[in-house]
């Protein structure tokens, strides 16, 4: 295959996913619309946003890419089977997604202490995060897998595929499990 067929092949592959991904985010968007209702209630709560939504990124882009290789490698096959390299790497992520997400609470918690600005508990924080992370990690972990598995098998690159997956489930979900979870930590205050 000549460079152009190269270029060609990947922009086919890539550019509906990316289409998917802007939708995606046009839609977390909306969702942050109805979130700030909830910053009243939470002060600071914007502030674990960004630092939320990145970190999924970075924990199941890492996660994307270990599978990616292995399929490319043949380490890993394209189907839900047990494997100890696939369980691994998801309970890595699974653990990593959780506690980071505990982390940007306490962090955030600490850095609106620190300069003098309102916050909510530590302890709502806290219960915002580790809901909203652990419903995200799991739903990118299926979704993450099943997408890659089903490219895979139909002759994607995953390589092609990871980035906007990861970012646009990561994005959709994330907001609307951090919705989810100030719902939940409201009724439990």
């Amino acid at each position: 295959m000549d460079v152009r067929e190269e270029v060609v092949s990947i922009y086919r592959e890539s550019l509906p996913v990316l289409l998917v991904a802007l939708g995606g985010g046009l839609f977390s968007g909306l969702i942050l619309e109805e979130l700030l209702a909830s910053v009243g209630r939470f002060p600071g709560l914007l502030v674990m946003v960004p630092v939320f939504l990145a970190t999924r990124g970075n924990v199941y882009g890492a996660l994307g890419g270990r599978i990616s290789s292995g399929l490319h490698q043949g380490l890993i096959e394209p189907r839900f089977q047990w494997d100890e390299r696939l369980v691994n790497a998801v309970v890595a992520s699974f653990v990593n997604g959780i506690g980071i997400s505990a982390v940007i609470a306490l962090l955030s918690w600490g850095a609106l202490t620190l300069l003098g600005r309102p916050a909510a508990h530590p302890l709502e924080f806290l219960g915002i995060m580790v809901i909203a992370g652990t419903l995200t990690s799991a739903v990118l972990i299926v979704g993450l897998l099943t997408l890659l598995f089903v490219g895979y098998t139909r002759g994607y690159d995953p390589d092609n595929l990871v980035g906007p997956i990861v970012t646009t489930l990561g994005d959709v979900f994330g907001m609307a499990f951090l919705l989810v979870a100030v719902g939940v930590i409201e009724v439990m205050a």
